[in-house]
């Protein structure tokens, strides 16, 4: 239900705010701006779902292929002693577990095109366990959650931008934002938690905690003598090459198991442009409301509202001018990008502003694009508290992506 009252007001808000702009600014252009806004927006929400059938077709194939070879069954048993306490109603060995694990391990070599086929697999797969198929499940709450909140253990994408814009150490933002990424992820895993009353003080989950911290320390020493330029590649390389690997064993357990490859291929890359298909009416709904509500100024009042607070209490404010990327992140990613330029050629790319917004743009998920993405392939209309966990983890993302970026940069 958050996500209904939140849609219906970007649209009320913005018309009470297009109206006051027509009548007492006498800005006759408004509504035509809005009109083709939202036309965009809708324009753009049917190219991105159509866009995904490619990937779709590719994935959702692959992952047949590993399903009917038992691949993705010894997945599941691998993770499952610590997904079981996370997602406790799942059964144990389900193909939903190997799904999820799949996805998470590609969100967090920040292979995009690859992790979302694999999150619409999970989602599927736990859509059939779900006893009221029109509302979100426990542990499809969890699962969108964990991806809003998703943990990218080096935003390449990011480097190579400040790289773009002449930043001295383009790889400077890495422990701050892997830092917070992970704070954000943590804190949507343990507000899920509460709201599901799942208690996550247990051994499982604590290894976990604990081999994530030190993969991340095991990182940082790894990356931080790196030349930048080469960090992009080699990552890259290094995703793609896991990902590729898990391909072939797919494909080589099919062999072992003499089982028709292709046809397995085939059976399951139709599903792939259906999912797409279905996803358009959720995104094109999501991305025009988005669309209005920016194109009216709302987002601006919103952030000039913010930093009026700060100032008028005495805070430093120097952090006021990254914030748009932080309110856009969870609405477009691409948006937040096009922010993030912004700021870094206003302010300069090695500017404790251009610093503080590189390390919001790395550390959470574009969570309206998620919630419509994922719980629209699963024809979900009722996502329950999914949406308010969700932004209270984006919250806590920002907060330590604040506060550390002051302790690293300022």
């Amino acid at each position: 239900m958050a996500l209904n009252y939140v849609w219906l007001g970007f649209f009320l808000i913005a018309f009470v705010v297009a109206v006051f702009k027509s009548v007492f600014l006498q800005d006759t252009a408004i509504f035509g701006d809005i009109m083709n806004g939202m036309l965009s927006s809708a324009k753009t929400g049917a190219e991105i779902s159509l866009g995904l059938a490619g990937v779709m077709t590719l994935w959702l194939g692959i992952m047949k292929v590993g399903e009917v070879a038992g691949m993705i069954n010894r997945f599941s048993r691998l993770v499952n002693p610590f997904f079981s306490k996370l997602f406790p109603e799942v059964p144990k060995g389900h193909p939903a577990m190997g799904s999820m694990m799949m996805n998470f391990s590609a969100s967090m070599l920040g292979l995009d095109n690859a992790a979302t086929p694999m999150g619409l697999k999970a989602m599927k797969e736990l859509q059939e366990l779900n006893p009221k198929p029109d509302t979100a499940s426990n542990p499809q709450i969890m699962f969108l959650v964990l991806n809003t909140a998703g943990v990218i253990l080096i935003p390449t994408s990011v480097i190579a931008l400040r790289k773009a814009a002449g930043a001295a150490n383009p790889a400077d933002i890495f422990v701050p934002t892997l830092i917070s990424t992970f704070v954000a992820f943590i804190i949507g895993m343990f507000t899920v938690s509460f709201y599901q009353r799942i208690n996550l003080f247990k051994l499982p989950v604590l290894v976990f905690l604990g081999g994530f911290a030190s993969l991340v320390t095991g990182l940082y020493f790894w990356v931080r003598h790196m030349p930048a330029e080469k960090i992009g590649p080699t990552m890259s390389n290094l995703g793609g090459g896991i990902i590729f690997t898990i391909v072939i064993l797919f494909l080589g357990a099919g062999i072992v198991k003499k089982i028709n490859v292709y046809d397995s291929f085939i059976e399951g890359a139709k599903e792939g442009f259906q999912v797409s298909v279905r996803i358009i009416p959720y995104l094109v709904g999501i991305l025009v409301a988005i669309s209005v509500f920016r194109t009216t100024g709302c987002m601006d009042y919103f952030i000039n509202a913010i930093a009026g607070l700060f100032s008028w209490m005495g805070f430093n404010t120097d952090f006021v001018p990254a914030l748009p990327i932080a309110i856009m992140k969870p609405l477009s990613g691409g948006g937040a990008r096009g922010l993030m330029i912004e700021v870094m050629t206003r302010y300069g790319a090695d500017s404790f502003q251009g610093k503080l917004a590189s390390v919001i743009q790395g550390t959470t998920e574009t969570t309206f694009y998620v919630l419509a993405v994922y719980f629209g392939s699963a024809n979900i209309k009722n996502t329950r508290y999914a949406l308010t966990a969700g932004l209270i983890a984006d919250f806590f993302g920002l907060l330590s992506a604040i506060l550390l970026a002051y302790l690293f940069f300022h």
